[in-house]
């Protein structure tokens, strides 16, 4: 058991964290490069080239500061690059074919039986770079679990890590920054609740090195049952 002293609420990224963005995107990129005929390029490694893209595409609309995009509309972005960085013509029928794996995500399969045990001892709530409406979809739709919250970035204007998405998360649930924990298997989200003064886990799903920073998380674990075996 880990002690995490005064952690009332565990807050949760969505994309990558509990749903599994590749096992369920890569299919469809499969289908459509191959419909295509498109032999330069494996769906596992366009899945990559876009999800790499895509945190460019999120960093600049916030930097920029010219107005939120959205959640998807970076995902769009990012999928235009990268498939003219294969060669593949960018039209409105190829890139909504592209799209439409999105609306398919669903859960790592050990996610639920977690939640299951942490909701006993924490509030469990999504905070999620995702655009309100898709978040609400796949909450109720994909994920089908009662949150005791759900909120998206779109009220802060900008994305994760940007330090104003952890402190309005944390006052909007009525709580200090140390009252929460994020649980991410990003570890730049990670990191900036951290430097907000969250407590963090970092699901390390993907066997990736953490950021070169002081801001280290609480906890390391490989995926939410070991995260539940280390909270309770």
């Amino acid at each position: 058991m880990t002690n995490i002293t005064n952690t009332k609420v565990l807050t949760f990224d969505l994309f990558g964290t509990i749903l599994d963005l590749g096992r369920c995107l890569i299919p469809f990129i499969h289908e459509s490069l191959d419909v295509r005929d498109i032999k330069n390029i494996t769906a596992d490694v366009f899945w990559e080239q876009w999800r790499y893209r895509q945190r460019i595409e999120q960093y600049q609309d916030s930097l920029l500061m010219l107005g939120h995009s959205g959640y998807l509309e970076t995902v769009r972005r990012a999928l235009h690059w990268t498939l003219r960085r294969y060669g593949i013509e960018t039209t409105d029928d190829t890139v909504d074919e592209f799209m439409h794996g999105w609306q398919h995500l669903s859960p790592f399969p050990e996610v639920l039986p977690a939640l299951e045990r942490l909701k006993s001892q924490y509030k469990l709530v999504v905070l999620s770079n995702g655009d309100p409406d898709f978040l609400d979809y796949l909450v109720m739709q994909r994920v089908v679990w009662d949150f005791d919250n759900v909120i998206s970035v779109t009220s802060v204007g900008a994305f994760k890590p940007h330090p104003a998405v952890y402190r309005c998360a944390a006052g909007r649930l009525g709580l200090e920054v140390d009252d929460c924990l994020m649980v991410s298997a990003n570890s730049f989200d990670v990191m900036g609740a951290r430097s907000c003064g969250y407590r963090g886990a970092y699901i390390n799903r993907y066997n990736l090195p953490y950021e070169d920073t002081h801001f280290q998380p609480d906890v390391t674990v490989n995926d939410f049952t070991e995260l539940a075996d280390a909270l309770l």
